[in-house]
């Protein structure tokens, strides 16, 4: 569970200037930044302010927790998963999120274009990609990255928009960021989904296009 802030509203604009301010500090329009509400574990109560304050993007880690809390409440919104996919779970996942940002593996690829031709509906796809080659963590080799993308797009036709990433908790973020931000360039990707709480204003002036902010909008995690 999360604790959250006093005022969740308050704290969503405050994020929400955060983001112009870094826009425009490095010459960008703040509207070319995208800002993720990380929704996941949070409390209707929490969430409700947001919605309501104005913010229609939410991130979500977990496919069924997500379809658990906006069913029937989507509507207008864009909702993405940012959490590791699992094979079994392709299937919901297709039918349910706007965006799936953590596509890293062949098999995973096969199967979300399997669904994507059987449902009619196509999520936009991000790759992650593993920027620390961290072994807990979810994501392609950055060595591997360029490969896998040409099988997603040569062998399975998934029209791939972006590229993620999560860098290591213990290292300064820019040169993670700035890896993303050289891969997706030489793969003719324009959108890069990076920078968290701690370091969104950083991943702004490395180019990201969305941020994923959970803790400084609803406040910081109590398990």
């Amino acid at each position: 569970m999360a604790a959250s802030p006093s005022d969740p509203a308050q704290s969503y604009l405050d994020v929400v200037a955060r983001i112009a301010a870094a826009a425009q500090a490095c010459g960008r329009a703040p509207a070319d930044v995208t800002l993720v509400a990380v929704s996941k574990q949070q409390p209707w109560e929490a969430v409700a302010p947001v919605l309501a304050a104005g913010q229609r993007v939410f991130g979500e880690n977990r496919v069924q927790e997500a379809v658990t809390r906006w069913e029937g409440k989507a509507q207008g919104l864009e909702l993405h998963l940012i959490g590791p996919l699992q094979t079994n779970k392709a299937k919901e996942a297709v039918a349910f999120f706007d965006v799936i940002e953590t596509v890293d593996r062949e098999k995973l690829a096969r199967v979300l274009a399997e669904e994507t031709q059987k449902q009619g509906r196509s999520p936009r796809l991000y790759v992650q990609v593993n920027t620390g080659e961290e072994p807990q963590k979810a994501g392609i080799a950055p060595a591997e990255a360029d490969a896998f993308l040409a099988v997603c797009r040569e062998t399975y036709g998934l029209a791939v928009e972006g590229l993620m990433c999560i860098p290591p908790a213990d290292e300064p973020p820019g040169p993670h960021f700035a890896l993303l931000r050289k891969i997706a360039a030489r793969n003719g990707l324009s959108r890069l989904s990076m920078g968290m709480s701690d370091d969104f204003e950083t991943a702004i002036r490395f180019g990201a296009t969305s941020v994923r902010v959970g803790s400084a909008v609803f406040g910081a995690r109590s398990a």
